[in-house]
């Protein structure tokens, strides 16, 4: 089973699908005229904008914080860790340009969303898989990418989600990683039942304060290294251009880990972006996509780089080659514990509480993580029934929420690498029909830009 995974991943992570996330945001960015520059201050108004009505959907900072909340997981701790581990320091250079232009494509993505949302009867819903029916005409295509979404965000991406979680607790204190799984689980149960305002009212509180409190913590673990900084941030530049004797025979590998694992963390063009923010109750489509632009700059800008910055400059991580060659140890001792990176160079300023914060952050940001992944895994089946049948629906709706529930046990209790390349299968499948869709739908986003930039101006 692994060398299958590892292959199918390789053939969803080619370099193609590398250049076509690049250049669409470079595209998206030029369409837009800079759009995250340009409309910066009204990304943040955007976020507290009034609903249409009032009556449905839920609001722009409830669509933001649940968005956010499936950006930030992991992927902002364990993810940046083998960014670096594999990539080496340059990886990071290459998820800020990732986030940059990819807060233009999360624009695009999310006002074509909102453009083609459908009601149902829990409120608004849509995302690609609406857009590429509506918008392109493709249905056939629409429930192939609703099924993906399913499988993707319901099992493979929640399995490492699941797994950030058992491991850094099994670190900290320690637990079986099986006791982690089944009390995630059930925690994650109870709110999945309460449905789209439950996920969003907990998602409102749990993000904005787990966001904020991990990085006054890195701002802490970084000035304890200040020294270091300057030193880093050149590192990180050279490296991603391959100018350094360790890592200049990874520049393919520094390139492609710091392009997926910003996409694996913002999610810009990977589609769940869009599925959120369909469900907002926004007057204008364009207002919901500078909303989520701006998620992505939180994401990777804040938090992202937060990791990277504690990793780097108190030096505990290791750099592995594509042949599993170790180029680079720093912290021999922690091997491929990527988990273990954030929590050393914690450890590092505060001995012994290192390992404790990080788990209780993974804890709630894989928590908040895997709940988002519900919800779009859910409108992904409301898409398929869309109104048609609705005990059956209401039957599969209760079936999938077992399945997720074990996926997360699963997930617990797997091996690391296996359950990163499944959720590098999920965001890369994802990422291929997001993209395609979105380059060829841009005109009317951008249509919907000009029109609402307009009705500032009147």
């Amino acid at each position: 089973m692994d060398k299958f995974v590892s292959s199918l991943n390789n053939i969803v992570w080619n370099p193609g699908l590398v250049v076509l996330l690049l250049v669409a945001g470079l595209y998206f960015s030029f369409r837009t005229r800079l759009v995250q520059v340009r409309r910066f201050r009204l990304m943040l108004r955007s976020l507290f904008g009034k609903r249409a009505d009032g009556k449905d959907g839920i609001s722009s900072f409830e669509a933001f914080c649940i968005a956010l909340s499936g950006r930030v997981g992991t992927g902002n701790i364990v993810g940046v860790a083998t960014a670096i581990a594999f990539g080496g320091p340059g990886a990071v250079f290459w998820m800020w340009i990732v986030a940059f232009f990819g807060a233009s494509t999360a624009f695009v993505e999310s006002t074509l969303a909102q453009m083609y949302k459908f009601k149902h009867a829990s409120g608004y819903r849509g995302g690609p898989f609406s857009f590429i029916e509506e918008g392109l005409g493709k249905q056939t295509l629409g429930i192939v990418f609703a099924i993906l979404t399913v499988l993707s965000c319901g099992f493979c991406l929640t399995t490492v989600q699941a797994n950030g979680v058992s491991m850094a607790m099994n670190n900290a204190f320690p637990v079986p990683t099986w006791v982690s799984g089944v009390v995630l689980a059930a925690v994650l149960g109870i709110v999945i039942v309460g449905g789209v305002q439950r996920i969003a009212k907990v998602a409102s509180i749990i993000t904005p304060i787990m966001a904020f409190g991990y990085i006054m913590l890195s701002v802490i673990v970084v000035a304890y290294h200040i020294q270091d900084v300057p030193a880093v941030l050149g590192a990180i530049v050279s490296n991603a251009f391959g100018i350094n004797p360790v890592c200049g025979g990874i520049l393919g590998s520094t390139i492609a880990m710091g392009v997926k694992r910003g996409i694996f963390s913002n999610e810009a063009g990977q589609g769940t972006g869009a599925i959120v923010s369909a469900a907002a109750d926004v007057p204008h489509p364009a207002q919901q996509g500078l909303a989520q632009a701006f998620s992505v700059y939180v994401d990777t800008l804040l938090v992202c780089t937060a990791t990277a910055l504690m990793i780097l400059t108190s030096g505990t991580y290791n750099i592995i080659g594509a042949d599993g060659e170790v180029l680079l140890s720093n912290a021999p001792e922690l091997g491929n514990n990527y988990a273990g990176y954030t929590q050393s160079a914690v450890d590092s300023v505060f001995a012994g509480f290192g390992s404790q914060f990080v788990s209780i952050a993974m804890v709630f940001f894989a928590f908040s993580t895997i709940m988002a992944y519900y919800f779009y895994a859910e409108t992904g089946i409301f898409y398929l029934f869309r109104g048609k049948n609705p005990r059956r629906e209401k039957l599969v709706i209760r079936l999938f929420q077992v399945l997720m529930l074990g996926a997360v046990v699963f997930g617990a209790v797997k091996e690391a690498d296996l359950v990163w390349q499944l959720g590098d299968i999920g965001v890369g499948l994802m990422a291929w029909g997001t993209v395609v869709a979105i380059l060829v739908l841009c005109p009317k986003a951008i249509t919907a830009l000009k029109d609402y930039e307009n009705k500032l101006s009147d």
